[in-house]
């Protein structure tokens, strides 16, 4: 990009004086690949994040699920716990009854 800038003054004694100055610039003034790099990188990092927050609630309900299977397979266990209780318990009286018929 070439510039060129002229100044004129006037002096005190009534004359005037002209200064030219060219400016020469080879620097690219935008354009280029960088900006598109830095925002595919950006994309793809949030991309990246966005995967990995989804397996990191996959793995939450996973450990949900496994802590509910094991709460009912403990309150299965603790009802054929009782029907055990319940069944020796009416074999007790059953054998209780057979001895004393009087009662």
């Amino acid at each position: 990009m070439t510039e060129e800038r002229i100044i004129r003054t006037e002096n005190p004694d009534g004359t005037t004086s002209t200064t030219h100055t060219t400016v020469i610039s080879d620097r690219s003034e935008g354009g280029g690949a960088g900006k598109y790099i830095f925002l595919l990188i950006l994309v793809l990092g949030l991309i990246v994040g966005a995967y990995f927050l989804s397996q990191t609630s996959g793995v939450e309900i996973a450990k949900d699920n496994a802590i509910t299977e094991a709460a009912n397979e403990v309150g299965e266990a603790a009802n054929q716990v009782g029907d055990a209780a319940q069944d020796a318990g009416e074999a007790v009286s059953d054998a209780a009854q057979k001895a004393n018929p009087a009662r």
